[in-house]
């Protein structure tokens, strides 16, 4: 059973949990974390977010780590406990969690074991309860030099906690798609998905100097929040959106982006996992470049671990003569939060970028279970979870 490394002491915590039930998610009494190793902190969460990843276990296509465990890898808290081996925090120092878990020294790839059930990391729990244990703490937790920001035209303190939520996954996760695109200033850029990771991709581009960025997404409300920040809405189910796309530049988009991932869907809203890489494809230009960050799970029949991990289907075939003759390069992966982390966080705190603007919903942990049935059905574009 998971979440063994919460050991049984008297006092527990309030923590969202996936019990291994499609659709279905509970909050429930569990053990507090403590400190195992020296090298680990404690984290007692402030923010926790839900993220769309969190979505592909909600319903059950997740091939992860046997249930239940804690759910959530996005969040800001306060230090509340050191291992004695922990060298660079202190108690009650703020720092971000981000959604990686560092390994040790033994262990260079920061994107292996994650919270809440990914990759091996379902023993550790998640962001979505009130106290955290975070592994090597030293090198897995991204300090913030405070939770506010001094505008210098009106003086006024602005707090900066859910801009800095979105440095634990989603805003590195959106500037990395870029990056895994080849983005150079000036390209024009096509993001497919305008969910939070879609939004931030754009965001990004804005920010990092694109000529244009089209947003491509069938959701009214994202489409809207795309265009207030200078992106232009694509809605693919009025028309094929690489048409809509090609019509405004002819040649294609200079850089394309997946922020989907494989439970993207067509103009039917029927699952199909290669709508995407097949409109990446035909709208990006000779030379240019794609980047993929929306998850790409493994098929698989197990169900003990993900129930409706059956009916999404992952092997896509595409044509390599027009890849190659296409001249495309194409990253593909997670971010590297703790990497990005001096660039965006620096970029936070000087107030140059507000990621936190998608946050549409402030709630208590009570209304976990009903904030994620909202975002299953899109009514809601970006849920935070405050603990204080």
């Amino acid at each position: 059973m998971a979440l063994n490394n919460l050991t049984a002491i008297n006092a527990t915590m309030r923590a969202v949990v996936w019990q291994g039930n499609p659709y279905n998610v509970a909050v429930v009494d569990l053990p507090m974390p403590t400190i195992i190793n020296q090298t680990d902190a404690i984290v007692q969460m402030s923010r926790a977010a839900i993220c769309g990843s969190d979505l592909h276990i909600y319903r059950g296509t997740n091939e992860g780590m046997p249930a239940p465990f804690g759910l959530g890898h996005e969040g800001v808290g306060y230090v509340s406990q050191v291992g004695a081996g922990v060298g660079s925090l202190k108690v009650g120092d703020p720092v971000i969690v981000p959604f990686t878990v560092d390994e040790g020294h033994l262990h260079a790839d920061l994107t292996s074991q994650m919270y809440a059930g990914y990759g091996n990391g379902g023993d550790i729990g998640g962001t979505q309860a009130e106290y955290l244990r975070v592994p090597f703490a030293d090198n897995g937790l991204i300090p913030i030099p405070s939770l506010e920001y001094t505008n210098p035209t009106t003086n006024e303190s602005v707090s900066l906690i859910n801009d800095y939520v979105m440095l634990s996954d989603i805003f590195a996760t959106g500037w990395a798609s870029l990056d895994y695109a080849g983005f150079q200033p000036g390209d024009t850029v096509a993001v497919f998905g305008a969910g939070p990771v879609g939004l931030m991709a754009a965001y990004s581009a804005i920010l990092r100097g694109a000529s244009n960025v089209y947003s491509v997404d069938y959701v009214d409300d994202r489409l809207q929040l795309a265009e207030s920040i200078g992106a232009i809405p694509i809605n693919f189910q009025d028309a094929d959106p690489v048409d809509q796309i090609l019509a405004r530049e002819p040649d294609g988009v200079a850089r394309s982006v997946d922020a989907v991932g494989y439970e993207q869907v067509n103009r039917n809203l029927t699952v199909q996992s290669d709508v995407i890489i097949r409109n990446m494809l035909a709208v990006t230009s000779t030379g240019g470049g794609m980047g993929t960050v929306g998850v790409y799970n493994h098929e698989s029949n197990n169900t003990a671990t993900a129930p409706r991990a059956a009916t999404v289907h992952t092997d896509i075939n595409f044509s390599l003569s027009d890849f190659f003759f296409g001249e495309f390069t194409w990253g593909a992966g997670p971010s590297k939060p703790i990497e990005l982390a001096p660039k965006l966080v620096h970029l936070v705190a000087s107030g140059k970028a507000s990621p936190g603007f998608i946050v549409s919903d402030v709630i208590n942990i009570e209304e976990a279970p009903e904030a994620y049935a909202r975002f299953e059905r899109h009514e809601t574009t970006k849920v935070v979870i405050a603990f204080d």
